[in-house]
This record gives C-alpha cells, sequence and structure tokens, in this order.
C-alpha cells in the first residue's frame, strides 16, 4: 500500500512538473499560437498523418525542454523552432514551389515568420538554417544545433510511424488548449 501511495505521488509530482512546463513553454509562444497564420499550418502535412502545426509544436516543445535543462535560451528556441516550418503551402504539389523542397522551404519559412513577427538574430538563424547541412553556412547558435537535430529525430519519428498523428493531436491539444 505504502508502495502504491509513493508511486502515485510520483506521477502526480511528474503531471505537475509537465503542466509548469506547458505552461511555461506557451508563454514563450502565446502570440504565434494564437495567430490565425500559424493555426493553418494545421492546414499542410508534414509527414504521412502529420500536420505542420503538430510537426512544429513537437519539435519546438522538445527542443525548449533541452535547452531549459542546458540553461540555453529557451524561449528563442521555443519560438524559432515553432515557425521553423512557417512555409503554408502543400510541398507535396510541385507546382505550388520552387525548386527542392528541403532546400527551400527555410527561406519561404523566414520570409512568413518576418511577415507577421517580429523575430531576433537566434529565431531568425534557427529557422533559416534548421535543414543544415542543406543549407551552406552552419548555424550561429548552439540553440540552433539542438534545433537541428530534435527536428531530424521527430521528422524520423515521424515518417517510420513510431510517433502519429494521434498521438501528437494529444500534445498539441495540451498545448494549444
Amino acid at each position: 500500500m505504502e508502495r502504491k501511495i509513493k508511486e502515485i505521488k510520483r506521477e502526480l509530482n511528474d503531471m505537475t512538473k509537465k503542466s509548469k512546463l506547458i505552461r511555461i513553454y506557451r508563454s514563450c509562444v502565446k502570440d504565434m499560437i494564437e495567430h490565425e497564420k500559424v493555426k493553418s499550418m494545421e492546414g499542410f502535412i508534414a509527414h504521412h498523418d502529420v500536420d505542420t502545426l503538430a510537426h512544429s509544436l513537437f519539435v519546438s516543445y522538445w527542443s525548449f525542454i533541452i535547452c531549459k535543462k542546458m540553461k540555453m535560451d529557451y524561449r528563442s528556441v521555443a519560438r524559432g523552432a515553432l515557425l521553423h516550418d512557417f512555409y503554408l503551402y502543400d510541398w507535396h504539389i510541385p507546382d505550388v514551389r520552387e525548386g527542392l523542397h528541403g532546400f527551400t522551404h527555410p527561406a519561404s519559412s523566414l520570409t512568413n515568420a518576418k511577415k507577421y513577427f517580429k523575430i531576433s538574430n537566434m529565431e531568425h538563424d534557427i529557422i533559416i538554417k534548421h535543414m543544415w547541412p542543406l543549407t551552406i553556412l552552419p548555424p550561429k547558435y548552439k540553440e540552433t544545433y539542438v534545433v537541428i537535430l530534435v527536428d531530424k529525430i521527430c521528422a524520423t519519428l515521424e515518417t517510420f510511424k513510431i510517433v502519429n498523428g494521434k498521438r501528437l493531436a494529444r500534445l498539441k491539444q495540451e498545448i494549444l488548449y
């Protein structure tokens, strides 16, 4: 019985930590997640059944957690990572884009980010270089490297259906509501 009580206390403690992290994360990106153009990312597929908003929240939230634990600039990371795929088109349709998506979408995302938000130098670096080494110039900030790695991990998990749209919908729900 005592063991069960300790287990329940640990679970409650973990839930409290998670909800506190989500509140801090949400405070970093509040203006963005409430913006209509960011919400419209839900209408585009990133990988398999995962929409671009869910993918971006996945990358942004985990990059935020890592940077917070490492005492890095977690606010800029959360914001830049949320907008890293802010290209606002269906990349599966060749006629709507010029060039190969992997090479061109960082510039489209940056253009949209600057159009709708005031972004910092670090956020700029995260958005434009998140596809490095496809983007020739290396990142300026260690935080950008975190986003690059987290994005590659998340994209791999989504592509191989290790994490699916339903599972990410729960994370999206927790963050947005």
